[in-house]
């Protein structure tokens, strides 16, 4: 028997592979801010569409897309009405399938935002809960009398909310919220809720997509007592979801969003005796804050530390990495003095800051110096996971604190120096939000358009780095060694996969530095620099010296050292 996820499974252009995700680079691409189609001032899968051979040759495996469903858009769509409908001013449900056969026919895979844990309070089924709370939606809800159970429960948005709870005028309750007030949580406890959910992601599946990034997974259940995190029934729901998922939908992923320690987001992974039974892939949010205090701080220790404290995780499971995304750059996961470190260097103007983090894009945290972003980007491509490049920062692109919340780094993709930036037709006033027109990042300078023909811009440069990384399984499937090393400014580390073997050294320092490292495993090798292609002096047997520039990086790929026929290998001194 044939079943619907089967008939509609993405073939075109995609071959069978399980672990995809562990070599494929990931794109986060905003539909309302990638590119206009119709001139209304408003991004829209059309406009996607248009531009995927551009992401083609910009070597992209698989593009992210956060939410486009109906929505109030109070929350930059993640306050969902309609968890399989697609925000009209974003196209049709015909459209995101015409997109997606035109992504698979080249090759790129797509995952979808879905957000578990809430609705918008516009959701039908608030309404239905809110006005008969004993009918079949009364307990899609988490209500309560009063505002004082579950106290132990963190507010996240500290700086807009001041409680979990929300009272309503005409259930005459309060609503559990875990995020803005106009986001209840849903009761997971309630099977029909559980039911929903499930058919929402089949509806998706079986059109065609090839996974989900499952938004804010820990707060799925609230029990007294607990602080309503990472709680037992969440991990049980994730693996029913997953025993779904692998029964009938082969080679899709779920990705978790878990802004967690590393030693709790490793829970999400499941059942490592079995290779992982929830998600197959988890955010390893700790990192990306501490590869900006590394170099600020000119340091290997905040990246080595994190690291070292990292779980071994399942073999058929991945780590997902990133330097910027669409919300403010978290400062969960740090001490509070590491906070205040990272506010003091990297947000000096309070319009900067947002919750806990800075709202900003990657350029302009690194005051737009080339050699930093390409650091930064070098770092990405080369730790333990697989990258997620945020859009417009393959060229560099700026941020505008001036806009309110997290709209600052959502503004339209920057195509071109002509009206709008090349992104729409529309008269500037009516575009969903204005283009950058800073002087150092404005779109008459920083473009695609003027990129493309720069072959040494840092459109091309990533674009090397991206081929090169998926030239190396190293990368995406290896293991990661610490080198450790004489100077503690330079970061160096191995990551190796059978025969493809490849050391990354990495100066923190914005002054030139010498490293010495042992390499004594691959005594014999002559290691070959993968840019260009250069020939290094030949590992020996002691520490092998090497100087960087100010913020400079290798990447050597490290040859396995054959012996001469008939000549066993030396075992040593006696």
């Amino acid at each position: 028997m044939t079943t619907a996820s089967q008939m509609s499974a993405p073939t075109t252009g995609l071959l069978h592979e399980p672990d995809w995700f562990k070599r494929a680079v990931f794109y986060e691409v905003l539909v309302r801010g990638f590119a206009d189609s119709d001139g209304d001032g408003t991004g829209d899968l059309r406009g996607l569409q248009d531009k995927l051979d551009y992401l083609q040759w910009l070597g992209i495996d698989c593009l992210w897309l956060p939410p486009f469903y109906t929505s109030p858009l109070r929350d930059g769509g993640y306050d969902v009405s309609d968890f399989c409908g697609v925000l009209p001013e974003f196209g049709t449900i015909d459209d995101f399938k015409a997109f997606l056969d035109a992504a698979h026919d080249r090759g790129i895979r797509v995952i979808i935002d879905f957000v578990v844990n809430n609705t918008s309070d516009q959701h039908p089924w608030l309404q239905a809960s809110r006005s008969d709370p004993d009918g079949g939606y009364g307990d899609f809800y988490v209500w309560n009398d009063d505002d004082r159970r579950f106290p132990e429960a963190r507010i996240i948005f500290v700086d807009t909310e001041p409680s979990n709870w929300t009272f309503d005028p005409i259930r005459k309750q309060y609503y559990w919220h875990r995020f803005f007030s106009h986001q209840p949580d849903l009761n997971f406890d309630s099977p029909g809720v559980q039911q929903a959910i499930l058919a929402a992601l089949r509806f998706w599946l079986d059109l065609g997509i090839d996974g989900f990034r499952l938004d804010a997974v820990p707060y799925l259940y609230i029990r007294d007592g607990t602080n309503g995190e990472n709680l037992p029934e969440t991990h049980e729901f994730l693996k029913r979801v997953r025993k779904e998922v692998d029964r009938d939908y082969p080679d899709r992923v779920l990705l978790c969003e878990a802004n967690q320690w590393p030693e709790d987001v490793v829970a999400y992974f499941g059942d490592p005796s079995v290779g992982g039974d929830e998600c197959h892939m988890a955010f390893h949010f700790p990192v990306m804050p501490r590869i900006f205090m590394a170099v600020r701080r000119e340091s290997r220790y905040p990246i080595s530390k994190i690291m070292e404290r990292t779980p071994q995780i399942p073999e058929n499971c991945q780590w997902g990495i990133f330097l910027r995304n669409h919300d403010e750059l978290t400062l969960e996961m740090v001490t509070d003095d590491e906070r205040d470190y990272m506010w003091a260097e990297y947000a000096k103007d309070p319009r900067m800051k947002a919750n806990i983090g800075i709202r900003r894009r990657l350029a302009p945290l690194l005051e737009n110096d080339i050699n930093q972003i390409e650091l930064f980007t070098a770092l990405l491509l080369s730790l333990p996971g697989s990258p997620v490049l945020y859009y417009g920062d393959e060229i560099g692109m700026g941020d505008n604190i001036w806009l309110g919340d997290r709209d600052g780094v959502r503004t339209p993709m920057q195509w071109t120096p002509d009206r709008n930036a090349g992104f729409s037709t529309c008269d500037p006033g009516r575009l969903y939000l204005p283009v950058n027109m800073d002087s150092i990042y404005g779109y008459q300078v920083t473009n695609v358009e003027s990129q493309t023909r720069n072959t040494s811009s840092l459109l091309h440069w990533t674009r090397r780095m991206v081929h090169l990384r998926k030239a190396n399984p190293a990368f995406g499937m290896g293991t990661f060694t610490d080198l450790g090393g004489s100077n503690p400014s330079v970061l160096g580390f191995v990551r190796s996969f059978g025969d493809d073997i490849v050391l990354c050294v990495n100066n923190l320092s914005r002054f030139p530095q010498a490293a010495e490292l042992d390499l004594r495993p691959w005594e014999g090798a002559q290691p070959i620099e993968l840019l260009g292609g250069a020939h290094f002096p030949t590992i020996g047997e002691l520490p092998y010296l090497l100087t960087l520039a100010g913020h400079g990086f290798y990447w050597l790929r490290i040859p396995r050292v054959q012996q001469p026929t008939g000549v066993p290998e030396a075992q040593g001194e006696a």
